[in-house]
């Protein structure tokens, strides 16, 4: 049985080699030497120039930057070429445009922060003394129940009914007095 399993294996293993195999591609292509020859490339694209630290302090590849202003703060009304993004054609991004583009966090610069504190502590402090003012003055609703004679059983539905407080009753929410004394 083993035997015939390890053969049946070896079967499928390359039966599975020969599907997986690759289409055999043309191996010569022509490419002229303009695209294909090591010095036309290398005349073209001339390796990448490494700077020193003092040439490159901000280690950027010696990307002159911008000033640091965010776009928010540019005026809105100028002739951009590109409005939304108030920027003109062609002109350099700084490297940290993500922070300093309009799409980033807007900044609040309209009121100071301790203006604004001055502002919520007032705002606070209004709406607490308007509830406390509405807690004096607003009327409560009374704190002791009604009394009826009879406890308005022939209103409430006659003798087997729930009986409203009668004179006579004990005091209501006073239970644990009651069982004290007895």
């Amino acid at each position: 049985m083993l035997p015939q399993r390890i053969a049946r294996a070896s079967a499928l293993r390359s039966a599975s080699l020969a599907a997986r195999r690759l289409p055999i591609v043309q191996q010569r292509t022509f490419l002229p030497p303009s695209l294909n020859d090591r010095s036309v490339i290398d005349e073209k694209y001339p390796d990448r120039k490494e700077l020193t630290d003092a040439e490159d302090p901000d280690m950027n590849g010696g990307y002159i930057n911008p000033p640091r202003i965010k776009r928010q703060f540019r005026d809105p009304y100028g002739d951009w070429w590109d409005k939304q993004e108030r920027r003109n054609y062609g002109e350099p991004v700084h490297e940290d445009h993500d922070i300093l583009g309009m799409f980033s966090p807007y900044e609040y610069t309209w009121i100071s922060p301790g203006k604004g504190l001055l502002q919520i502590g007032a705002a606070i402090a209004t709406f607490v003394g308007i509830c406390w003012v509405v807690g004096r003055l607003y009327p409560d609703k009374p704190s002791y129940p009604r009394e009826f004679e009879g406890g308005l059983e022939r209103e409430l539905g006659g003798p087997g009914a729930i009986r409203a407080r009668a004179p006579g009753d004990p005091e209501p929410y006073q239970v644990e007095e009651i069982e004290e004394e007895d």
